[in-house]
């Protein structure tokens, strides 16, 4: 690189698969974000229904089998990204996931260039900490972006790691999607008509993967303990097969008798339009979420958010201005926050909604996470090269 000359980053970001969640729309996100700066940058993955969204943008995605485990497998892949990076010029690897993250790593030691990585969540550490060993690849960048506080402090407490590495950059809302001004009036028309959704009773809707650490089931409880029994609940996602959990959960609402008072949607590919009739958005984690998604999509959409007092929604809500927290685990807690959420006089409702939607447009734009990442792209390319 002559001198003076600033040198552009060439990215390839390098994750298991790309078929749903926060990590491939984060992946797609950046890789929009550099296509428009007219930063050349590539996506390798095993693929997925997502791979159309990088088609659209005009980014080339490689298809290798990276959701391996196999460390033979692992190695290969390690060979065939040495050869893309070699063959495309790419001078930074971003690694967003720890299998792929070793044949990242791998390949760019081999081929001289720049790794980094994200730490999208609380790895298990399994039996005396022996998944430490796999799981410290991703403190192996030259940079480390942590998702949250709670993320960073989990890779601070766990992994030998100097802090200087890490960068805090906060996972975001599409606003251009999570908008109230976004979904058109035929968009809750149809979320209301194609669902069944009562028009004249408040909507509390829960929405994620229906597993039991998301906390459904203080959700089907606390809508025993309500004393507004109008309200009526919506439990949106996919059970992913864990039929046994989605069971318990119907089986718990029929012998509470609250099954009429709460509708399973399943999958839905419109959550705006759902987020929209709704009254109150929830966040139930009975464990740490990473960032807490469903709460800032709330968020954005002025909502009232009621969530769990753990984790990401320690940093994304701000209790009793942009949302309520109410204590994790306990559906008595959750059923008050719930009453008091509809018990609210219409001026602090609004007061609240214009809370949340500013918390979500001064913090966790997809603009601002992708500025941040690009920003750390541009430093890693100033530092030295990666080391043993």
């Amino acid at each position: 690189m002559s001198k003076g000359k600033e040198e552009n980053p060439i990215v390839l970001q390098i994750l298991p698969e790309l078929q749903h969640g926060g990590v491939e729309w984060g992946t797609i996100q950046v890789a929009e974000a550099l296509q428009q700066k007219g930063l050349t940058n590539y996506v390798a993955s095993a693929g997925g229904r997502l791979v159309h969204e990088l088609d659209k943008i005009k980014v080339k995605h490689f298809t290798l089998p990276l959701k391996t485990k196999n460390p033979l497998k692992m190695y290969l892949n390690s060979l065939k990204l040495e050869k893309i990076i070699k063959e495309n010029g790419i001078n930074i690897v971003h690694a967003r996931s720890r299998a792929p993250a070793w044949s990242a790593y791998w390949a760019a030691k081999r081929a001289n260039v720049k790794f980094m990585t994200t730490f999208h969540g609380t790895y298990g550490l399994g039996p005396k900490g022996i998944k430490k060993i796999y799981n410290k690849v991703m403190t192996f960048g030259q940079l480390v972006i942590a998702i949250s506080e709670h993320i960073k402090k989990h890779i601070t407490d766990n992994y030998n790691i100097d802090l200087s590495k890490i960068r805090l950059i906060p996972r975001c809302v599409d606003v251009e999607k999570f908008s109230p001004h976004a979904v058109s009036q035929e968009r809750i028309i149809r979320a209301v008509s194609e669902n069944n959704l009562p028009e004249d009773r408040p909507i509390i809707s829960l929405i994620g993967r229906i597993t039991r650490w998301k906390g459904q089931h203080l959700l089907v409880e606390a809508m025993s303990l309500i004393k507004h029994k109008e309200a009526y609940a919506i439990i949106v996602g996919s059970d992913q097969g864990r039929v046994k959990y989605t069971q318990e959960l119907k089986s718990m609402a029929k012998k509470l008798k609250t099954d009429d008072r709460i509708q399973f949607i399943g999958e839905s590919f419109d959550i705006p339009a759902l987020l929209m009739v709704s009254d109150i958005v929830l966040s139930t984690a009975i464990e740490p979420e990473a960032f807490g998604r469903a709460a800032i999509e709330g968020q954005a959409m002025g909502k009232i958010v009621l969530a769990s007092n753990i984790g990401g929604s320690l940093e994304n809500l701000i209790d009793g201005v942009s949302g309520k927290l109410f204590r994790s685990g306990d559906a008595k807690s959750l059923a008050e926050a719930i009453d008091w959420a509809l018990d609210m006089p219409l001026a602090e409702r609004k007061a609240m909604s214009a809370a949340a939607i500013k918390n979500v447009g001064d913090n966790f734009t997809k603009q601002i996470m992708c500025d941040k990442t690009i920003d750390v792209y541009k430093e890693l390319l100033q530092m030295n090269s990666i080391k043993e």
